[in-house]
């Protein structure tokens, strides 16, 4: 699956080239299309919350390459900066509480529209908001690891495929089946999200226990504090926190 996965993502960079290489040559600050992006996905936010599912996922998947032309943009030009890295991150989180949020307003609006089947309505609205949760907290471990000085990129469900999951099945079937494939798309990354996180925090534990050198037994010793900030500033990732 990784394998695969790898390869969708080398033929979505191919076919983005022409956009990046136009958007180097025009010098277009990284931040900018950071902050277009997620207007987008704010948009996108809002279309679903009105109902309109297959033009949402179109919308988002279209709109998904500024998810990746920024970082690219910003390497080519020689913008990467620490402040690019946070801003990208932070504006990564209102894009999935926005497109989340959209799905929690469409299925607590049920009542009026009865897109989907009324019993399973109100239930998906704490699944959502369970997924939200989860999400926000998976990038929240990667970076707090990141602080400590660990590269805590592990798990099942990374940002990419939760966008790809969040756009493509909608983009394709939309409400199809009594919107069945809607709420079993929106369920697998509410459940895979809080899996994410508990592989990260089972990442860092590990990483962080001190454990004999022959035998491999966990000593019942706290961890070592995250070493101080030089200068009152923590170092920067190479990339955004997904």
């Amino acid at each position: 699956m990784k394998a695969i996965w790898e390869s969708i993502q080398r033929g979505y960079l191919r076919i983005i080239e022409p956009v990046a290489d136009w958007m180097v040559r025009r010098r277009i600050n990284p931040n900018t299309i950071t902050t277009i992006g997620t207007l987008c996905s704010i948009a996108v936010g809002v279309i679903y919350a009105t109902g309109h599912i297959s033009i949402a996922g179109w919308v988002l998947g279209l709109t998904a390459l500024f998810d990746v032309l920024d970082g690219t943009v910003a390497r080519r030009t020689g913008r990467s900066t620490a402040f690019g890295a946070f801003y990208d991150s932070t504006l990564d989180r209102v894009a999935d509480g926005a497109v989340l949020g959209g799905l929690t307003i469409f299925f607590a609006r049920n009542w009026n529209h009865h897109a989907v089947p009324d019993w399973v309505a109100m239930p998906m609205v704490g699944v959502l908001m369970f997924g939200i949760i989860g999400t926000f907290l998976t990038s929240y471990t990667r970076a707090r690891a990141e602080a400590l000085g660990i590269d805590a990129k592990v798990g099942i469900l990374q940002r990419p495929e939760r966008v790809t999951l969040l756009s493509a099945p909608q983009a394709f079937f939309g409400l199809a089946l009594d919107g069945w494939i809607l709420i079993l798309i929106c369920t697998l990354l509410s459940v895979t999200a809080w899996i994410t996180a508990v592989q990260r925090i089972v990442f860092v534990h590990r990483a962080t226990t001190p454990r004999d050198a022959t035998t491999g037994v966990v000593h019942a010793t706290m961890a070592d504090p995250a070493p101080a900030r030089v200068g009152g500033t923590a170092p920067a990732p190479a990339d955004a926190v997904r």
